[in-house]
């Protein structure tokens, strides 16, 4: 079935906005020693051009960009964000959207929750303010093109890209067949001006990724816990063993380890493991620059 100029015009903004992020994203990761996997050939993952990460139940999930941590073309790394982008010319179908994002991204995070990714999104058209908040409400970081200023920057190189469910096949095929004949150094010209267009806000997301890649660990906190697990059949009955508990002179081996992990922007991190040499095994993964020195203290 032959693609309808509506769809194709909308999947030319959409690849604008991927190409108009990337260079930004490739020079945050190259400043802080990441590796950025995008779509595009990459040894590690075979014959696979798209950006796919499964998640711990065996889904996979295909996304626009991941920041890596000790990541190469040859193997994957600790992902340290995941960002999506999409475009969306009419509300009624932001919400289904943001619900998608959030279905392909929040897996993977549980996948990794101990890597504790960022995650970002940006959009670009007409998303509703319920559907921009139910992703914030998630932990979502967004930057968000409305379609008037996406309008504004392609005037910049002569092409009126406004339209709606009246516009006909006809005229939007001309807006096709317009941008499909500028050169390349217009399409740059676009991903310009629509930065610039929303200047405050592409610094703003970049900040929150700044900040978030720059995070380090203030505080490492170390719960051993003993003893046997006590059942009550009541709360009454809980309240009273623990009236009654007597916590001094107890020789009960370790049960396990809780750990919790505070960083400086007040990200947190907790795992819990049954032996001293996987709660190691845990902490050395986060031996790191920038893990300050500092020392053990009993409460």
């Amino acid at each position: 079935m032959a693609q309808s100029p509506t769809h194709k015009f909308g999947q030319i903004i959409g690849e604008l906005l991927e190409a108009a992020i990337e260079p930004l994203l490739a020079d945050f990761a190259k400043r802080h020693g990441l590796y950025l996997d995008k779509k595009g050939p990459r040894p590690a993952r075979g014959t696979q051009k798209k950006v796919s990460w499964t998640d711990l139940y065996g889904n996979t999930h295909d996304l626009d960009f991941v920041l890596e941590r000790g990541g190469t073309k040859d193997k994957f790394g600790t992902p340290v964000a995941f960002i999506e982008s999409a475009w969306r010319r009419y509300t009624k179908h932001s919400r289904n959207k943001a619900q998608e994002i959030q279905g392909a991204i929040l897996p993977l995070v549980q996948t990794h929750h101990l890597a504790a990714p960022f995650t970002g999104v940006i959009l670009a058209g007409d998303f509703t303010d319920g559907s921009l908040t139910q992703l914030q409400s998630l932990g979502f970081k967004i930057l968000y093109f409305p379609y008037d200023m996406v309008v504004e920057a392609f005037k910049a190189v002569g092409i009126d890209a406004s339209f709606d469910e009246n516009t006909s096949d006809e005229e939007v095929l001309k807006k096709v067949r317009a941008w499909e004949a500028l050169p390349k150094s217009a399409h740059k010209e676009v991903c310009k001006v629509l930065f610039e267009k929303n200047k405050d806000e592409v610094q703003q997301f970049m900040y929150n990724l700044e900040r978030f890649a720059t995070r380090y660990i203030e505080l490492v906190h170390i719960l051993p816990l003993h003893g046997e697990a006590v059942e009550c059949e009541s709360v009454e009955q809980a309240v009273q063993f623990i009236q009654k508990y007597d916590k001094s002179g107890s020789s009960a081996p370790i049960v396990k380890y809780e750990i919790r992990i505070r960083y400086n922007n007040g990200d947190k991190i907790e795992a819990q493991f049954e032996s001293k040499e996987s709660a190691i095994q845990f902490l050395r993964s986060y031996q790191q620059p920038t893990l300050r020195p500092s020392h053990c203290s009993e409460n």
